[in-house]
């Protein structure tokens, strides 16, 4: 990170020697004499970093501290002053400086105190571009992902039921919160539902709640789901797998607002938003009479359609960033970043399980580096492979690694064939499922299966 430096100081000589520090160290550095140059400057451009002086003439420092904070300055400030008592340190971060350093100046300490302010800016901005494109809502540059945005972003204004459809993975679920948080609702909850990841036997209770006797367990009465959204959203993933009885009941909801809980014969009343998703095709579905018509066309009110990945490569790097930016958070390296070959290599590949695969890409890597750079040998084994991949050079190879590059070749080109299936890959190499997944961490770190 290139930092923009304010020095404040009356000494001329010590201005000159920070600037040539601070130049030295990759910063670009400008200097104020005394604390009225010093808002003068500071409220014409923004800096990262002030260095400031606590004794000068005019102005003493605590003085200009206090205004650059009134002033909304954002930029860390450092005191450096010879007049280095606890009293003084203990105002000056009162004041609300980040650190307290003495005259003569201790280059090393200087450097090692602005590199953890600047690391720390790092992760505040890395936090704020995490969260603006979490994941999977990066505004790249696909035409029909801004297109779909802009059209989710006006339906969150209405009470509008609404249907996304999309392949597993294309961040159907982070659609549905971002539609919650830009409507009128994002005061209230938001409640999600995965509806195949419930017995067909408690769906209708966890949905619509119950009274106590309701069957064996149920003790006591219990709000379901939809009762927990009033006033916010409900989100049904997997809506397209519910039973038919659900089915009927989940339509009486959505056309009068009203249910019964299970086991009880009053009628409750919510008002919540519901917002639907599935990865299955409907109208096929509908003329398999596998699910009710009208149901469906009282989900599809506004059907936000997510492309897979593989169709918007335009945003795998601004997605990939986006993931890295909270994962530098979470580990808290801030230097994190990728390999200009790295990206290459994402953008190239084809993501059967669409952003939440790229996800699960980049978080590996982040994990797994050993230093700031996300080299390509950090790639999963299906990524890595590409187009070079094709044919297997090994002249000149010592025996082992011509035999470990060639099981290398092979699995790539098996991992690339099948969309990264080890089920699939392991049945075109003829090996066990258990054996290929042995056979790629092995490849992976370098071991060799066979010793």
């Amino acid at each position: 990170m290139r930092a923009s430096v304010l020095i404040v100081d009356d000494d001329a000589g010590l201005r000159r020697a920070l600037v040539d520090r601070f130049e030295f160290w990759g910063h670009r550095a400008e200097v104020a004499p005394d604390g009225e140059q010093a808002l003068a400057l500071a409220r014409r451009q923004a800096f990262d970093i002030i260095i400031l002086d606590l004794s000068m003439p005019g102005l003493a420092g605590l003085e200009v501290l206090d205004r650059l904070k009134r002033d909304g300055c954002g930029a860390d400030v450092v005191v450096l002053t010879a007049h280095g008592s606890l009293e003084a340190a203990v105002d000056a971060v009162k004041g609300g400086a980040e650190d307290f350093l003495t005259k003569p100046t201790d280059f090393d300490l200087l450097r090692r105190t602005v590199d953890r302010c600047l690391d720390r800016r790092r992760l505040d901005h890395m936090a704020e571009a995490a969260t603006a494109g979490a994941a999977g809502l990066v505004r790249g540059g696909n035409p029909a992902m801004q297109k779909l945005l802009a059209m989710a972003e006006r339906a969150a204004a209405a009470p509008t039921t609404l249907l996304i459809t999309g392949e597993s993975g294309t961040g159907k679920q982070v659609l549905a919160e971002h539609i919650h948080a830009v409507s009128d609702r994002a005061r209230g909850p938001f409640v999600y539902v995965n509806c195949v990841a419930i017995s067909d036997s408690l769906i209708e209770s966890t949905l619509f709640g119950h009274e106590r006797g309701a069957f064996t367990g149920a003790v006591g009465r219990k709000a379901g789901r939809l009762e927990l959204a009033a006033g916010g959203t409900a989100f049904l993933d997997e809506i397209g797998d519910i039973s038919a009885e659900l089915q009927a009941k989940l339509l009486h909801f959505l056309e009068t607002g009203e249910f019964e809980r299970v086991g009880g014969n009053q009628t409750v009343r919510v008002d919540c938003r519901i917002v639907a998703a599935t990865n299955r095709d409907l109208p096929a579905a509908v003329a398999a009479g596998e699910f009710r018509e009208d149901l469906y066309y009282r989900l599809n009110v506004i059907d936000l359609h997510l492309p897979p990945l593989r169709e918007r490569p335009e945003d795998i790097e601004p997605l990939a960033e986006a993931f890295l930016a909270r994962l530098a958070v979470d580990l808290k390296r801030p230097r994190l970043k990728f390999a200009l070959a790295t990206l290459t290599r994402l953008k190239a590949y084809h993501w059967p399980g669409n952003v939440r695969n790229l996800r699960n890409a980049v978080e590996r890597m982040a994990v797994l580096a050993p230093g700031d750079v996300l080299t390509l040998d950090l790639l999963p084994v299906e990524v890595s492979a590409g187009p070079d991949d094709s044919t297997l050079q090994v002249s000149g190879l010592p025996y082992k690694e011509a035999v470990t590059a060639f099981k290398r070749h092979l699995v790539r080109r098996a991992l690339a064939e099948t969309g990264g299936n080890q089920t699939r890959a392991a049945d075109v190499l003829g090996l066990r499922r258990s054996y290929l997944n042995r056979l790629i961490h092995s490849l992976e770190s370098g071991a060799d299966l066979d010793e």
